[in-house]
């Protein structure tokens, strides 16, 4: 993953350690003040929310832990790698668009990050500046030119 992308999962993380899981068990023991848990319905949502919050801090520390972090700002080239923000025109219809190809957990095509395990960044990677590039997609196959490659 990017340097980017670690430091947003490192501040995921601590939002659910030190806010989010703190405001969850208050949750609790309000719902709790309430009475019978058995049909306690804010008792059972906050409890839902716990345990996703749980979960989320595990995988989190997991991915942190595991993180292989490349800084594309000293890469360089006209060849299409991890951490490369790529310039692409559809040869169908012109349209042009730009992608940072990152790792899957810090992928957001709003964003214009996408993931390298998606069909176009497996396509993209290895071709060079000006190359034409077929892509498979569950929507149909498209074709796209590499207008230009960066490494920020």
């Amino acid at each position: 993953m990017t340097a980017g992308g670690l430091v947003a999962l490192e501040e995921e993380l601590r939002q659910l350690k030190f806010v989010e899981r703190h405001e969850v068990i208050k949750a609790i023991e309000v719902a709790r003040e309430h009475g019978d848990l058995s049909e306690n319905a804010e008792y059972h949502a906050a409890r839902e929310k716990q345990s996703f919050i749980e979960g989320r801090v595990l995988e989190l520390e997991s991915v942190i832990s595991l993180a292989d972090v490349i800084d594309p700002g000293k890469l360089s080239g006209e060849i299409v790698r991890f951490g490369a923000t790529v310039k692409l025109v559809d040869e169908d219809t012109d349209d042009e668009s730009t992608f940072q190809i990152v790792g899957t957990y810090e992928a957001n095509i709003e964003n214009g990050k996408l993931s390298i395990t998606s069909p176009t960044a497996r396509a993209l990677i290895g071709k060079s500046l000006g190359d034409s590039v077929d892509v498979t997609t569950p929507g149909g196959s498209k074709s796209y030119e590499i207008m230009a490659v960066d490494y920020k």
